[in-house]
């Protein structure tokens, strides 16, 4: 699941620096606002490893279904 994230996320990256390099090579008058775009992107790209680590981290210590599955187990 975390190397699915840091996949997804490099990837991520680098899709968001080639648009934005097209972009400055197409119209050099828009760099700045595309470099701040780029930037903010790139910010929410960076949080989904993140945010994903944390969820792993949830179902691996403190995972609801597994009282669920043990009452189950138990026949009672």
């Amino acid at each position: 699941m975390l190397a699915a994230a840091g996949l997804g996320s490099a990837i991520g990256w680098g899709l968001i620096t080639s648009k934005a390099l097209e972009g400055i090579a197409r119209q050099p008058e828009m760099r700045p606002q595309l470099m701040v775009n780029m930037f903010i992107f790139a910010g929410l790209m960076e949080s989904f490893p993140f945010i994903l680590f944390g969820v792993a981290m949830w179902f691996l210590f403190a995972n609801p279904f597994v009282g669920t599955l043990s009452s189950l187990a138990g026949g009672g």
